[in-house]
């Protein structure tokens, strides 16, 4: 079973270099990446600075994997690689990579929102808004 977690930012580095890893596989006719990123919300006339994520990983990667198994089942894909965050992740960065292949365009575009909202109901990560005052609040998914 693969380790989703990444500590910290998901950096465009790490992105591009997962797009061109693909680019060997000649049998893929389309791509299509979701990526999440941390939004700088007002709360309590207050804004958020950034999200610290925490999970009991090993029952978080082992949801990623149901989902990454049932999605296969489901569509016909070629490969399907997902990243999250873990730690602190600032306004503005990337916490969530979610990265579908298959030899047609319209497989991907409908795994890759199964896959997305599969990890939101399903993957159990907490995010704590931090904010500039150095208070926080307990993140509610939406």
């Amino acid at each position: 079973m693969k380790n989703c977690f990444r500590e910290g930012s998901i950096t465009s580095d790490f992105i591009a270099t997962s797009i061109a890893h693909h680019q060997v596989k000649t049998n893929i006719g389309a791509h299509q990446i979701f990526l999440g990123q941390v939004r700088a919300d007002q709360v309590d006339e207050k804004e958020v600075r950034a999200i610290e994520y925490s999970a009991h990983e090993e029952m978080a990667n082992k949801a990623f994997h149901v989902i990454r198994e049932g999605t296969f089942e489901k569509f016909d894909l070629t490969c399907m690689h997902i990243y999250h965050s873990i730690g602190e992740v600032k306004a503005g960065e990337i916490c969530l990579f979610v990265f579908v292949s298959s030899k047609h365009r319209k497989e991907v575009q409908r795994a890759i929102e199964f896959v997305v909202e599969a990890i939101k109901e399903k993957v159990p990560i907490f995010g704590k808004e931090l904010f500039e005052d150095g208070s926080y609040v307990h993140k509610v998914n939406t």
